[in-house]
C-alpha cells in the first residue's frame, strides 16, 4: 500500500467527511483540505493550492458553488503530477433546461467536467442526484423541526441519494488497485422517486416528528432563505438546483452505484432508519 495520501478537497462537507472516514477506516493515509482544515485550502486563493495537491496519490475534488475554478485547479494538480483525480459534479449538468433558463447550478459543474477530460489523469466523474442527507441538514433542518417545509418542487419527485452511497462510490474510484473507473461517469441516484411530501411521511414513520410540506413559488423561496441570512446568490443556487424536483427530471432511477459498485443503492428508507438511530433532530422517536 502506497504511504502518500489521499487528498479530499471539501474534507468537512457532506461527502467529503464521509469519504475522508472511509478512507480512514481502511487505514489509508488523508490530507483533508478546505478552509478550516488540516490542510489549509481555499479554491478562492490560489497561493493555498500547491500545498494541497504535492506529494498525493488521488484527490477528491468537491467544486466550491457559484465559483468557476475546478478547471484552474484540475490543471495545477495535473502540472504537479497527482495521477488520479474524482470529481464530483451533479446529474443533469449536460442537458439543457435541467437547473432552468439561468442554468446557474451546472455552468460550473460542466466547465469543472470538460477540464477533467481534457487532463491526463486517471479520472472520474460522479453525477449524483439530490441528497437523502439534505433532511437532516439546513436548509432542511429546521423548518422540519419547525413542522413546515416551504419549497418550490410543486408535486414533483426525486430519487434521492444516500451520500453514504457517494462516499463509497468516491471510495473505490479512489483506491482502485486497476483502471476499473478510469474515464467512468457515475450518475448516482437512489433506487425509487419520492415527492417531497412522501419523504417527510417516511421520517414521520420512523420518528413520530410531523412535518407538512408546502408548495411555494420560487420567489418566495429566495426571500426565505436570504431573510433567515443566507447570502441572494447561494439562495438562488438552491431555487435554481430544485428546478429538476419541480420538473420531474429527478424522478429517473440511474445504474451509477450498480456500476460502480455491483449492488443497488440504499433506499430512502434505510437513510432515514440510519439517521434516526444517529440522532438526527428530527424528534425523540416513534410516539
Amino acid at each position: 500500500m502506497t504511504h502518500d495520501p489521499v487528498l479530499v478537497i471539501g474534507g468537512t462537507g457532506k461527502t467529503g467527511r464521509r469519504v475522508t472516514a472511509r478512507l480512514e477506516a481502511a487505514d489509508i493515509p488523508v490530507r483533508v483540505a478546505s478552509r478550516s482544515g488540516t490542510t489549509h485550502f481555499d479554491w478562492l486563493d490560489e497561493t493555498t493550492w500547491d500545498a494541497a495537491l504535492t506529494g498525493v496519490t488521488a484527490a477528491y475534488l468537491v467544486p466550491l458553488d457559484g465559483a468557476n475554478r475546478t478547471g484552474a485547479l484540475i490543471r495545477r494538480a495535473e502540472e504537479l503530477g497527482v495521477p488520479r483525480l474524482v470529481l464530483l459534479s451533479a446529474r443533469g449538468v449536460d442537458t439543457p433546461g435541467y437547473f432552468g433558463a439561468d442554468n446557474l447550478a451546472g455552468e460550473g459543474h460542466l466547465a469543472g467536467e470538460a477540464a477533467l477530460r481534457d487532463s491526463d489523469t486517471d479520472w472520474t466523474i460522479l453525477r449524483p442526484g439530490w441528497f437523502a442527507q439534505n433532511f437532516s441538514a439546513e436548509p432542511f433542518l429546521t423548518p422540519i423541526r419547525q413542522g413546515e417545509l416551504r419549497l418550490p418542487a410543486a408535486d414533483g419527485a426525486a430519487t434521492f441519494i444516500d451520500v453514504e452511497d457517494i462516499a463509497e462510490v468516491a471510495v473505490t474510484a479512489l483506491t482502485a488497485a486497476d483502471d476499473a473507473h478510469t474515464g467512468a461517469t457515475y450518475e448516482l441516484s437512489g433506487p425509487r422517486p419520492l415527492t417531497i411530501a412522501e419523504a417527510l411521511a417516511e421520517i414521520a414513520a420512523a420518528t413520530g416528528h410531523q412535518a407538512r410540506y408546502v408548495p411555494i413559488p420560487v420567489e418566495d423561496f429566495i426571500a426565505d432563505l436570504v431573510a433567515q441570512g443566507a447570502p441572494a446568490a447561494e439562495a438562488e443556487i438552491w431555487a435554481a438546483g430544485l428546478t429538476p424536483i419541480r420538473e420531474n427530471f429527478e424522478a429517473r432511477v440511474s445504474d451509477g452505484v450498480h456500476r460502480a459498485l455491483g449492488r443497488e443503492p440504499r433506499d430512502f428508507t434505510d437513510y432515514v432508519a440510519a439517521a434516526a438511530a444517529a440522532g438526527a433532530l428530527w424528534g425523540s422517536g416513534p410516539r
